[in-house]
């Protein structure tokens, strides 16, 4: 059975509409695929540190825990902390993600940084030998001191205390030796002392701290550089903490240190930022020395702001999506219902308003052609029989006709365009009588 002409008139305009509002949501969507960010990338680059250090075998961890979620990471290991914070700013390092420590950071220089989480205490370990017991860093000006390879978190944060307690290379021998070397030279007496940086698990502390020929300094005033460095806190290890076996440390020993930091680019993937939150919780989540079990991922400002993505993580936890689906899934859906927020927004007042929009264009016609008849009959009124342009006024009627009859209203104006075909016959008729 074919269509009568109102129903293939109706199914024409429907197309039409839809035909707008499709090209309409294509806009909308290609504004949102311009402007929201893109899927979560694949493959990130997290700089680490030297090998044996606790920088490294944490990227390993997260390594694998990204993994499991179909994310690669690729570690780029470093000389430390320092060396790390230069390859977050160089934007051409390729860099995403690196392990800092407080102190490394400048403002403004750091603004395009997010601080992730703070992941657990670095003490500043200072061991030296001798008989003495010393209390101060002053009392090490004019001796050996290895202080860190460049590039190293040990050598950012001892150089301006060694400064404040008046130590320079003018007065005393800094040696800018990494970390296994230092311990190496001062084992065999070629260094007095030996400042070293890092988690109380790392293996070349425990190593230093089981060593009977080593003595560890306990900071008097340790309290004072707190109020000189707002990232500098003040640490107690009491007796036996690290060994009750063996005693170590024999009294209680006053230290200052600061908190290792996941540092990233701003413009990290907030999934990516969600996934090294959940790594860090099962990494750092623990109990330590200095650390009490669950104060670790932190997201206190230590020197770097926070990234409002991981604090906003950490305090209410993942998205329902990413509880019940993959990553990749989650990602997607979660993407989908961004962009599905502003396809609604502009589609359904839209399916509201066409319709109107197309009722109000229609109506305007048959205005516009009554108005064209109204002066054509007032005119005809007007003129008298010998004065009256009877080929003018038909040649405008049948444009008015021709006009009616060309364009294809809907079923809802049938009575008015029949109106109108009536009033153009009548006005046809008076035309007509003046001839």
């Amino acid at each position: 059975m074919t269509s009568t002409r109102p129903e293939r008139l109706l199914q024409r305009r429907l197309v039409r509409r839809f035909a707008i509002v499709g090209a309409a949501a294509m806009v909308a969507m290609l504004a949102g695929f311009q402007f929201l960010q893109p899927l979560p990338p694949g493959t990130i680059v997290i700089a680490s540190g030297v090998d044996g250090g606790l920088y490294h075998r944490y990227a390993q961890q997260y390594a694998s825990l990204l993994a499991e979620h179909g994310v690669r990471v690729v570690e780029r290991q470093t000389s430390g902390a320092a060396e790390n914070y230069a390859l977050l700013l160089d934007r051409t390092s390729g860099v995403d993600v690196a392990f800092l420590q407080g102190g490394v950071a400048s403002m403004p220089e750091a603004e395009h940084l997010d601080m992730l989480a703070s992941l657990y205490i670095e003490p500043l370990w200072i061991f030296y030998r001798g008989d003495a017991r010393l209390g101060r860093i002053n009392q090490l000006r004019g001796k050996r001191l290895a202080i860190g390879a460049p590039g190293s978190g040990t050598n950012a944060f001892a150089r301006p205390i060694l400064a404040a307690n008046g130590i320079t290379s003018a007065n005393s021998a800094i040696h800018q030796a990494d970390s296994t070397e230092a311990l190496r030279q001062l084992e065999a007496g070629e260094v007095d002392a030996v400042f070293l940086v890092g988690g109380a698990e790392s293996p070349l502390i425990q190593r230093a701290l089981f060593e009977p020929a080593f003595r560890l300094l306990s900071l008097e005033r340790a309290e004072a550089y707190t109020r000189r460095w707002p990232h500098i806190e003040q640490l107690t290890l009491p007796p036996g903490a690290i060994s009750f076996e063996r005693n170590i440390p024999e009294d209680t020993v006053r230290l200052i240190g600061t908190k290792a930091m996941l540092v990233a680019r701003d413009d990290v993937h907030p999934a990516i930022v969600n996934l090294l939150i959940d790594a860090a919780r099962e990494i750092h989540g623990r109990q330590g020395i200095f650390e009490d079990g669950g104060e670790f991922p932190g997201t206190a400002r230590v020197d770097i702001p926070v990234s409002s993505y991981a604090d906003q993580h950490r305090r209410f936890g993942p998205s329902y999506f990413y509880q019940v689906l993959p990553f990749w899934a989650a990602a997607l859906v979660e993407r989908a219902i961004i962009l599905l927020i502003p396809l609604l927004v502009v589609l359904v007042p839209l399916m509201n308003i066409l319709p109107r929009m197309v009722r109000w264009r229609d109506r305007s016609r048959l205005v516009r052609w009554y108005g064209r008849l109204a002066l054509l009959e007032r005119d005809v009124a007007t003129r008298k029989r010998d004065d009256a342009p009877v080929d003018k006024w038909l040649q405008e009627l049948a444009e008015i006709s021709r006009a009616v009859a060309q364009r294809r209203m809907p079923p809802a104006f049938a009575s008015e365009v029949f109106t109108l075909r009536e009033h153009i016959d009548l006005v046809r008729r008076e035309i007509l009588a003046k001839h």
